[in-house]
C-alpha cells in the first residue's frame, strides 16, 4: 500500500509541478453574497460563471494544544463581516504533490490546526430556496488533501444545487487509537480513535444548521467523495453518530476496509506507526496535547518514498461499529440504509501500474511506456476488477441481500487521453483513478497544463456532453434519490440483475446498462485462462493481487489447484 501511495503522489508530480496551473481570476467582495450563519455575518464573492463562492468557512474551532486528539468543538464566533475570499489552511500534512498550494514545499511539514472549513458554492438565485446539498469529501489516502483542489462551482451552476467541499484531520491527527485519550475522554464521542470521521459528523451537523442561508435545504444532503472521500462516505454509512444527518451517499472508487483497535495500537497485526509506538516516540501521554505539531509527525517514521502511512477507519466501538466495516453492511439495521450509489473507473490499477518499474520503462527520461502491453494491460485489468469486487458488487451485493433496495452501481469508461511522442495516455492510463472527477465537476483542470494532453481539443464536444451528464445524474440523485436524467438512458438499481450503468463517449459505447456481478471466483478463473498472462508473469501479478487482496482472507495461491503460485 506504501508504495501504490507513492506512485499516486510521482504521477500528480507530474500533473502538478511541471505543468502547474496559474490563477488569473481575482475574487473581489460581493454584497450580493451576503449571509449570516450561526458564527456571523459572512461576504464572499462571484465566480466567472455568476455562481456564489464562500472559501474557508470555518465549521468548528482550531484543533491544536487541549483540541488535539479530541472532538471537534464548535467554530467561534465573529465580529463584524468575514471575508470569505481566502481557502482556509490545509490540514496538517506532508507536501506533496497531491496538495499543489503555491506556498507549499514537497517533502515538508505543511498546514496548521486550525483547518476545519468549507469551500460554498451556489447558483446565483439560490437565496431564499431549498436546493439539494451535496457534501463534498477529498481523497488523498486520508494523510493529504485539500477542499480547495476541488472547484464546485460549474456543477452548483449547471445542477442547481449547493455544493460544499470540505477539509478534516488527515493523517497523525485525524486517526489515533489510545488507551490514555479513551481513560481522559470528556465525552463518549472522544472515546474514539477516527477524529477524522468525528469532524465530518461536525461539519455535517454545521450543515443542518446552516445549509438554508446559502439556498440549501438542510433535509436533502448528499455526502459524495472520491478514494479515501469514498472510504469515508462508507464510513459515515456505518457510523451511529452520522444517522440522520445526511440523505444520500455516493461512493466514488471507495473502500469498506478497516483495522480493530488492536491493530491500530499495535497489540497485533503489523500496521505500520501503530499508535503505542508513536506515542512511547512522542514522549508519552503528557506530550499528547503540548507537543509541538513538527514533534507529532516526527513521531511517525516515513517509507522509502517519504509517505507517511499509518492505520485508518478503526473498529473503534464509537463512531464506527468494533466489527469489521464491510461486515456492518450484511443487515439492513446495523447503517444508515440512504439511498447509495457506489462505482470505480474501469482501469483504476493504471495510475498505479503506471510507475511499477516491472510493467514500464522511461524513455528520454519523461516518456513512460509499457515493456509489453498485453501484460501491462492485463495487470492493471484484473487489479481493476478486484477493486471493483471488493467496492461495488460485493458490498452492494451485501446490501441488497441484507434488505436495502435503493443502491445503484457505476462504472467510468472514458479513456480518450491523447498521445504525446512516445507516450500515449489511452493506454497507459486510460480511464484510472480519479480520471472521474473532472467530469462530475464539469472542470477538466485536474492535471494543470498536462491537460491538453489528456484532453485534447476534438474530444471536447462529446466529453462536455458526458460531463454534462454525469452532473445530471449526480445532481438529480442528489435532488430525489433516483438518478433519473430527461434524455438520457435509465440507471436502475442495482437489484437482483446487478445493473451496472457505464459511463463513456459518444465517441465509443456511450452511457450503458449492463448486467451482473463482477466476482472473485469469474476473476480468479479468467486469469489463470488468459492467454495474455504468460508463465514469466502469472506469479509476480498473482503476488502484486494477493497484496490487494480478492477477498478478506482470499489468496490467488489457495483459489486454483493446478496452477499455484507461492
Amino acid at each position: 500500500m506504501k508504495k501504490i501511495i507513492a506512485i499516486i503522489l510521482v504521477f500528480l508530480l507530474i500533473g502538478w509541478v511541471i505543468f502547474k496551473p496559474k490563477e488569473t481570476f481575482v475574487p473581489e467582495l460581493a454584497d450580493a453574497t451576503i449571509v449570516r450563519v450561526a458564527q456571523g455575518e459572512l461576504t464572499g464573492f462571484i465566480a466567472e460563471n455568476g455562481a456564489h463562492v464562500w472559501r474557508g468557512v470555518p465549521y468548528a474551532a482550531d484543533t491544536s494544544g487541549e483540541n488535539r486528539w479530541r472532538g471537534p468543538r464548535p467554530a467561534p464566533d465573529w465580529n463584524g463581516n468575514r471575508e470569505a475570499l481566502k481557502f482556509a489552511p490545509v490540514c496538517p500534512q506532508i507536501a506533496t504533490s497531491f496538495t499543489p498550494i503555491e506556498s507549499f514545499t514537497n517533502g515538508e511539514l505543511e498546514g496548521s490546526e486550525d483547518c476545519l472549513a468549507f469551500d460554498i458554492y451556489a447558483p446565483s438565485d439560490a437565496k431564499g430556496k431549498s436546493l439539494p446539498v451535496m457534501v463534498w469529501i477529498h481523497g488523498g489516502s486520508n494523510v493529504s488533501g485539500a477542499s480547495q483542489l476541488y472547484i464546485g462551482d460549474k456543477l452548483a451552476a449547471h445542477e442547481n444545487v449547493i455544493v460544499m467541499s470540505v477539509q478534516y484531520r488527515l493523517g497523525p491527527l485525524g486517526w489515533f487509537s489510545h488507551p490514555d485519550l479513551v481513560a481522559s475522554a470528556e465525552s463518549e464521542e472522544e472515546k474514539s480513535a477516527n477524529f477524522g470521521i468525528l469532524d465530518l459528523i461536525a461539519a455535517l451537523k454545521w450543515v443542518q444548521d446552516n445549509a438554508s442561508v446559502f439556498g440549501g435545504d438542510p433535509d436533502n444532503v448528499t455526502i459524495f467523495g472520491e478514494s479515501a472521500g469514498g472510504h469515508n462516505v462508507v464510513s459515515l454509512l456505518a457510523s451511529p453518530l452520522a444517522e440522520g444527518l445526511f440523505h444520500k451517499a455516493i461512493i466514488q472508487s471507495g473502500s469498506f476496509d478497516s483495522v480493530s483497535v488492536d491493530e491500530a495500537q499495535g497489540l497485533s497485526g503489523d500496521q505500520p506507526n501503530p499508535s503505542l509506538q508513536v506515542a512511547e516516540r512522542l514522549g508519552g501521554f503528557d506530550k499528547f496535547h503540548t507537543a509541538s505539531l513538527a514533534d507529532v509527525f516526527a513521531a511517525y517514521e516515513l517509507d522509502a518514498g517519504g509517505f507517511m502511512d499509518l492505520p485508518r477507519i478503526v473498529e473503534d466501538g464509537v463512531v464506527l461499529p468494533a466489527i469489521p466495516l464491510r461486515e456492518v453492511f450484511a443487515s439492513a439495521d446495523n447503517y444508515s440504509t440512504v439511498p447509495t450509489i457506489s462505482g470505480i473507473n474501469r482501469d483504476e490499477m493504471k495510475l498505479f501500474n503506471l510507475f511499477d518499474e516491472r510493467l514500464t520503462e522511461t524513455k528520454m527520461g519523461q516518456f513512460i511506456v509499457a515493456r509489453d502491453q498485453d501484460i501491462y494491460d492485463a495487470a492493471s485489468e484484473y487489479g481493476s476488477r478486484n477493486w471493483r469486487v471488493r467496492s461495488v458488487d460485493a458490498p452492494l451485493t451485501m446490501m441488497r441481500d441484507g434488505g436495502h433496495e435503493d443502491i445503484y452501481a457505476y462504472q467510468f469508461d472514458w479513456d480518450e487521453g491523447g498521445k504525446f511522442l512516445w507516450m500515449d495516455l489511452s493506454k497507459m492510463l486510460g480511464a484510472a483513478h480519479g480520471i472521474e472527477i473532472p467530469f462530475v465537476f464539469n472542470r477538466f483542470s485536474i492535471l494543470g497544463d498536462a491537460d491538453k494532453i489528456m484532453f485534447k481539443k476534438k474530444t471536447f464536444k462529446t466529453r462536455d456532453q458526458l460531463s454534462r451528464a454525469m452532473g445530471a445524474y449526480w445532481a438529480a440523485f442528489a435532488r430525489t434519490g433516483t438518478p433519473d436524467v430527461d434524455g438520457q438512458p435509465v440507471w436502475p438499481r442495482f437489484g437482483p440483475e446487478a445493473n451496472v450503468i457505464h459511463f463513456d463517449s459518444e465517441n465509443d459505447a456511450g452511457i450503458h446498462l449492463k448486467k451482473g456481478a463482477e466476482t472473485a471466483d469469474q476473476l480468479v478463473s479468467d486469469f489463470f485462462e488468459d492467454p495474455r498472462v504468460t508463465e514469466a508473469y502469472r506469479c509476480g501479478i498473482a503476488s502484486f493481487l494477493n497484496e490487494w487482496m480478492l477477498e478478506p482472507n482470499m489468496q490467488l495461491s489457495s483459489l486454483n489447484t493446478e496452477q499455484k503460485c507461492v
